[in-house]
């Protein structure tokens, strides 16, 4: 299954310790060498590197390492490939545009039949990839861009909305996901598969 990494952080810091622990993993005999992304919020905007490759061969690994983003929420994935093919635009984290600002999104898992749940209802937001993930993503947007059109929504309001997307997400598969709005940073802890083989909680592992 895929790695994430979601930081918030009360001042604007660097994860370069982060970043050159959750590389390592990323290389192709690991089978997480299938792409890998990280999103640094600065405002109302984000900035995305993606790489369809291994984080262990990425340069950009490297420089990131040298020159730093400072950030207050962060959201980094490392891509073991279950659903589209290895390419960019199935690389996450994924981001959208919504109320004015770039929301991030990053999943470990799989939802079987989600194509069937919600492809049918998406208007505003649509996949550019083919990846379970990322139609999720959107989704979860189709859910809260109502919020969203009618100003900033209060922090109860989103936390409402985003828990019942999960219990739907939940019922496909695996949901453990990032989520931020640059304001809010969402982590859902689901089940993983675990060392022995089964699949059970936990999903994700809170540092704080």
């Amino acid at each position: 299954m895929c790695e994430l990494l979601g930081l918030c952080s009360r001042l604007p810091t660097s994860v370069t310790l982060s970043m050159m622990t959750l590389a390592p993993p990323g290389r192709r005999t690991s089978g997480l060498g299938d792409g890998w992304g990280a999103a640094f919020h600065m405002g109302d905007d984000t900035v995305l590197v993606r790489q369809p490759d291994p984080a262990d061969e990425s340069p950009w690994v490297d420089f990131l390492a040298r020159h730093p983003v400072r950030s207050r929420t962060v959201i980094s994935h490392i891509r073991h490939a279950t659903q589209g093919e290895v390419a960019l635009r199935n690389t996450q984290p994924f981001q959208r545009e919504l109320g004015g600002r770039m929301h991030v999104f990053a999943h470990n898992g799989r939802f079987a039949g989600i194509e069937r749940q919600f492809a049918a209802g998406l208007h505003r937001f649509h996949p550019l990839g083919a990846s379970d993930s990322e139609l999720a993503f959107c989704a979860l947007l189709e859910t809260l861009a109502p919020l969203w059109d009618a100003g900033t929504p209060s922090v109860a309001q989103r936390l409402q909305r985003i828990g019942t997307a999960a219990a739907t997400l939940r019922a496909l598969g695996p949901a453990n996901f990032l989520y931020t709005d640059g304001e809010l940073l969402v982590a859902h802890a689901h089940r993983r598969i675990q060392r022995d083989g089964t699949v059970a909680p936990p999903g994700l592992w809170m540092l704080q």
